[in-house]
């Protein structure tokens, strides 16, 4: 399928697992990974396959399900980008297109050299490859950078092998698991650093128990499945499913004054009147206000409500960090 957002004068195409390779992207270089995230140390192999390309193709070639979830199915995994964010990071990246392939059995018990050789070689037909210092591939993970490099050698394709990325004046490399550390703490800002973006969420609006419109701040409802985020409220902005930008603040978590239940993200949008049930929307994360509180009594809660929004306006008028959302 063929997306409608162009970057660097690029039109960027996605083709899933089973669609017919594109011809136009043989004798490509590819950036191969999970890329959870797309952070800034991903985004230095996405770089370095623009440099790499020199006007032919410059790919992603990414995998979904995520391979841990398809080797640990009943273990919850806090996913920093799904298959949908992925899509609109890349989108933004200079790139031609996304090679989004199903990770099943067959793929997990391809061989080191058959992964190289036949999908990378003969399925794909690139012409090479960029990868991180990390990055483990074939049956039983037995490929490593060294190994992929030989291989490629052997094929006749490039390889490039990209090192550690860190932040300037830090010493440890830029990972997803950083980041999901930081989010668990509530450190948005830190973890938007580690990224270089805001980081963003996308989820249905569903109905909820409407108490947020009788304490005057309606909400609209989004679930986020196996979200590690710490439950407190954040200044947020959201893309409605019309593209329009919205500045608002925003509960997670289990509303502890009134019913203690299952998490989930309540988000006010500031001057905002308008039915969104059913649409897809974006929520990206400016900043962490507070965590999670039980009030005494609603009149409480409303109360530290105002301090809150106030203090939303105040975050999102000085963030300056970029935002993939538009």
């Amino acid at each position: 399928m063929a997306s409608g957002d162009e970057a660097a004068g690029r039109a960027f195409t996605i083709r899933h697992a089973d669609a017919p390779f594109s011809p136009q992207f043989r004798g490509g270089i590819a950036a191969i990974g999970n890329f959870d995230g797309v952070h800034r140390g991903h985004r230095v192999l996405v770089e370095a396959v623009l440099a790499e390309a020199a006007g032919r193709p410059a790919l992603v070639l990414t995998f979904e399900p995520h391979p841990r979830a398809f080797f640990a199915p009943d273990e919850p995994m806090f996913r920093l980008t799904g298959p949908r964010a992925k899509e609109i990071v890349f989108a933004r990246l200079g790139l031609d297109g996304l090679v989004v392939r199903r990770f099943d059995a067959a793929l997990a018990g391809t061989g080191a050299r058959a992964f190289v050789h036949d999908l990378l070689r003969d399925e794909l037909g690139l012409a090479g490859v960029v990868i991180g210092h990390d990055f483990h591939f074939g049956r039983g993970r037995e490929g490593t950078p060294a190994v992929l490099a030989d291989l490629c050698r052997e094929a006749g394709l490039s390889c490039r092998i990209v090192g550690p990325v860190t932040l300037p004046g830090e010493a440890e490399p830029i990972s997803s698991s950083a980041i999901r550390r930081s989010l668990a703490e509530g450190a948005v800002e830190r973890a938007n650093a580690l990224l270089g973006y805001r980081w963003f969420v996308l989820g249905a609006v569903r109905h909820g128990d409407k108490r947020g419109r009788t304490l005057g701040y309606p909400t609209a409802n989004v679930a986020l499945a196996d979200c590690a985020l710490a439950h407190g409220i954040y200044a947020v902005r959201t893309r409605l499913a019309d593209g329009a930008l919205r500045d608002g603040v925003a509960s997670y978590g289990r509303r502890p004054t009134f019913d203690d239940g299952a998490p989930l993200l309540e988000v006010n949008l500031f001057d905002f009147a308008g039915d969104l049930y059913g649409q897809e929307i974006a929520v990206e994360f400016v900043g962490h206000i507070r965590g999670e509180e039980r009030f005494a009594s609603a009149e409480a809660l409303v109360a530290r409500m105002d301090l809150d929004a106030a203090e939303a306006r105040r975050r999102l008028a000085a963030d300056a960090v970029p935002s993939m959302l538009g």
